[in-house]
Protein backbone atom coordinates (compact mmCIF):
# COMPACT_ATOMS: atom_id res chain seq x y z
CA UNK A 1 0.00 0.00 0.00
CA UNK A 2 1.33 3.42 -0.72
CA UNK A 3 1.96 6.12 1.11
CA UNK A 4 0.01 9.42 1.34
CA UNK A 5 2.68 11.18 0.07
CA UNK A 6 2.72 8.83 -3.07
CA UNK A 7 -1.20 9.53 -3.23
CA UNK A 8 -0.53 13.45 -3.33
CA UNK A 9 2.17 13.08 -5.96
CA UNK A 10 -0.50 10.58 -8.32
CA UNK A 11 -3.10 12.95 -7.96
CA UNK A 12 -0.66 16.20 -8.65
CA UNK A 13 0.90 14.37 -12.04
CA UNK A 14 -3.00 13.26 -13.32
CA UNK A 15 -3.63 17.10 -12.94
CA UNK A 16 -0.90 18.45 -14.68
CA UNK A 17 -1.41 15.61 -17.46
CA UNK A 18 -5.31 17.00 -17.79
CA UNK A 19 -4.28 20.50 -17.77
CA UNK A 20 -1.20 19.85 -20.38
CA UNK A 21 -3.60 18.03 -22.61
CA UNK A 22 -5.99 20.60 -22.63
CA UNK A 23 -3.47 23.34 -23.30
CA UNK A 24 -1.89 21.30 -26.07
CA UNK A 25 -5.27 20.90 -27.84
CA UNK A 26 -6.00 25.02 -27.16
CA UNK A 27 -2.37 25.96 -28.53
CA UNK A 28 -1.74 23.36 -31.39
CA UNK A 29 -5.21 21.65 -32.46
CA UNK A 30 -5.84 17.97 -31.24
CA UNK A 31 -4.23 16.59 -34.32
CA UNK A 32 -0.82 18.17 -33.33
CA UNK A 33 -1.05 16.89 -29.83
CA UNK A 34 0.66 13.89 -29.15
CA UNK A 35 1.58 11.63 -26.18
CA UNK A 36 4.75 12.48 -25.89
CA UNK A 37 4.20 16.89 -26.13
CA UNK A 38 1.42 16.14 -23.46
CA UNK A 39 3.96 14.25 -21.03
CA UNK A 40 6.59 17.10 -21.68
CA UNK A 41 4.28 19.96 -20.45
CA UNK A 42 3.03 18.02 -17.72
CA UNK A 43 6.68 17.06 -16.39
CA UNK A 44 5.95 13.30 -16.81
CA UNK A 45 7.26 10.16 -18.87
CA UNK A 46 4.81 9.39 -21.19
CA UNK A 47 5.13 5.72 -19.63
CA UNK A 48 3.00 7.36 -16.69
CA UNK A 49 -0.04 8.81 -19.45
CA UNK A 50 -0.05 5.23 -20.74
CA UNK A 51 -0.59 3.77 -16.78
CA UNK A 52 -3.55 5.65 -16.75
CA UNK A 53 -4.91 5.96 -20.23
CA UNK A 54 -4.93 4.21 -23.77
CA UNK A 55 -5.51 6.83 -25.98
CA UNK A 56 -4.65 10.02 -26.73
CA UNK A 57 -8.21 10.19 -27.07
CA UNK A 58 -8.79 9.12 -23.74
CA UNK A 59 -6.34 11.66 -21.89
CA UNK A 60 -8.08 14.91 -24.13
CA UNK A 61 -11.50 13.42 -23.16
CA UNK A 62 -10.79 13.07 -19.77
CA UNK A 63 -9.79 16.70 -19.92
CA UNK A 64 -12.92 17.96 -21.32
CA UNK A 65 -14.70 15.65 -18.93
CA UNK A 66 -12.81 17.63 -16.02
CA UNK A 67 -13.92 20.96 -17.64
CA UNK A 68 -17.32 20.34 -18.21
CA UNK A 69 -19.69 21.57 -15.77
CA UNK A 70 -22.04 18.79 -14.01
CA UNK A 71 -24.97 17.42 -16.69
CA UNK A 72 -28.07 19.01 -15.07
CA UNK A 73 -30.85 20.84 -16.58
CA UNK A 74 -32.36 24.28 -15.14
CA UNK A 75 -36.18 23.47 -13.99
CA UNK A 76 -37.91 26.90 -13.93
CA UNK A 77 -40.91 25.24 -14.26
CA UNK A 78 -40.72 26.46 -17.79
CA UNK A 79 -40.00 23.81 -20.72
CA UNK A 80 -39.36 26.51 -22.98
CA UNK A 81 -37.73 28.86 -21.29
CA UNK A 82 -35.61 25.88 -19.99
CA UNK A 83 -34.64 24.66 -23.30
CA UNK A 84 -34.19 28.31 -24.73
CA UNK A 85 -31.50 28.50 -21.82
CA UNK A 86 -29.65 25.17 -22.73
CA UNK A 87 -30.01 25.44 -26.66
CA UNK A 88 -28.39 29.10 -26.36
CA UNK A 89 -25.01 27.77 -24.23
CA UNK A 90 -25.01 24.51 -26.44
CA UNK A 91 -24.88 26.51 -29.88
CA UNK A 92 -22.21 28.66 -28.07
CA UNK A 93 -20.39 25.91 -27.18
CA UNK A 94 -20.26 24.64 -30.68
CA UNK A 95 -19.22 27.51 -32.67
CA UNK A 96 -16.24 27.98 -30.66
CA UNK A 97 -13.95 26.95 -32.86
CA UNK A 98 -11.29 25.41 -30.51
CA UNK A 99 -13.71 22.97 -28.81
CA UNK A 100 -15.80 22.48 -31.47
CA UNK A 101 -11.92 21.40 -33.44
CA UNK A 102 -11.31 19.14 -30.56
CA UNK A 103 -14.77 17.22 -30.25
CA UNK A 104 -14.36 16.93 -33.47
CA UNK A 105 -11.04 15.08 -33.76
CA UNK A 106 -12.81 13.15 -30.42
CA UNK A 107 -15.53 12.06 -32.43
CA UNK A 108 -12.86 11.10 -35.29
CA UNK A 109 -11.30 8.80 -33.14
CA UNK A 110 -14.55 7.21 -31.98
CA UNK A 111 -15.35 5.94 -35.31
CA UNK A 112 -12.23 3.80 -34.84
CA UNK A 113 -11.84 3.38 -31.22
CA UNK A 114 -14.78 1.48 -29.70
CA UNK A 115 -13.45 2.06 -25.75
CA UNK A 116 -12.93 5.73 -26.62
CA UNK A 117 -16.39 5.79 -28.49
CA UNK A 118 -18.34 4.03 -24.91
CA UNK A 119 -16.04 6.60 -23.03
CA UNK A 120 -17.49 9.48 -24.85
CA UNK A 121 -21.08 8.17 -24.29
CA UNK A 122 -21.08 7.29 -20.87
CA UNK A 123 -18.87 9.95 -19.50
CA UNK A 124 -19.92 13.21 -21.85
CA UNK A 125 -22.97 12.63 -23.53
CA UNK A 126 -24.91 9.88 -21.83
CA UNK A 127 -25.46 12.17 -18.90
CA UNK A 128 -26.46 15.08 -21.06
CA UNK A 129 -28.86 12.63 -22.67
CA UNK A 130 -29.98 11.41 -19.65
CA UNK A 131 -30.22 14.96 -17.58
CA UNK A 132 -32.54 15.91 -20.45
CA UNK A 133 -34.79 13.29 -20.28
CA UNK A 134 -34.88 13.98 -17.04
CA UNK A 135 -36.10 17.60 -17.31
CA UNK A 136 -38.67 16.12 -20.20
CA UNK A 137 -39.77 13.66 -17.23
CA UNK A 138 -41.16 16.78 -14.79
CA UNK A 139 -42.11 18.73 -18.30
CA UNK A 140 -44.65 15.48 -19.01
CA UNK A 141 -45.79 15.43 -15.56
CA UNK A 142 -46.61 19.22 -15.59
CA UNK A 143 -48.41 19.23 -18.62
CA UNK A 144 -46.00 20.56 -20.77
CA UNK A 145 -45.15 17.60 -22.95
CA UNK A 146 -47.43 15.07 -24.20
CA UNK A 147 -48.91 11.90 -22.59
CA UNK A 148 -46.84 8.86 -24.31
CA UNK A 149 -44.12 10.62 -26.51
CA UNK A 150 -41.18 8.53 -26.43
CA UNK A 151 -38.77 11.21 -24.61
CA UNK A 152 -35.78 8.95 -25.73
CA UNK A 153 -36.32 9.93 -29.51
CA UNK A 154 -37.82 13.05 -27.77
CA UNK A 155 -34.21 13.92 -26.71
CA UNK A 156 -32.95 13.29 -30.11
CA UNK A 157 -35.48 15.57 -31.85
CA UNK A 158 -34.06 18.31 -29.18
CA UNK A 159 -30.29 17.80 -29.88
CA UNK A 160 -30.15 15.55 -33.71
CA UNK A 161 -30.71 19.23 -35.45
CA UNK A 162 -27.66 20.60 -33.92
CA UNK A 163 -25.35 18.01 -34.42
CA UNK A 164 -26.61 17.61 -37.90
CA UNK A 165 -25.79 21.28 -38.91
CA UNK A 166 -22.58 20.66 -36.93
CA UNK A 167 -20.94 17.84 -38.48
CA UNK A 168 -22.08 19.58 -42.11
CA UNK A 169 -20.60 22.96 -41.40
CA UNK A 170 -23.54 24.46 -43.12
CA UNK A 171 -25.42 26.92 -40.86
CA UNK A 172 -24.12 29.35 -38.25
CA UNK A 173 -24.83 28.44 -34.67
CA UNK A 174 -26.53 31.37 -33.22
CA UNK A 175 -29.20 32.34 -30.34
CA UNK A 176 -31.66 32.77 -33.05
CA UNK A 177 -31.16 29.51 -34.13
CA UNK A 178 -31.22 28.00 -30.95
CA UNK A 179 -34.55 30.25 -30.26
CA UNK A 180 -35.80 28.59 -33.74
CA UNK A 181 -35.02 25.21 -32.15
CA UNK A 182 -36.88 25.70 -29.07
CA UNK A 183 -40.18 26.81 -30.79
CA UNK A 184 -40.24 23.73 -33.39
CA UNK A 185 -39.36 21.49 -30.24
CA UNK A 186 -41.66 22.93 -27.76
CA UNK A 187 -44.78 22.81 -30.40
CA UNK A 188 -43.59 18.96 -31.31
CA UNK A 189 -43.60 17.63 -28.24
CA UNK A 190 -46.48 19.69 -26.60
CA UNK A 191 -50.13 18.60 -25.88
CA UNK A 192 -52.60 18.52 -28.48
Amino acid sequence: MGSPDERRRSDRARTAILTAAAEAVAEVGYAKTSIEGIAARAGVGKQTIYRWWPSKGAVVLDALVTEQPESEWPDTGDLAADLRLVLRATTAEFADEATSATLRAVMIDMQQDAALSDQVMTRMLGPQLAATKRRLEAAQRAGQVADGIDLDVAVEVIFGPVYHRWILRTHPFDEAYADALTELAVRALGPG
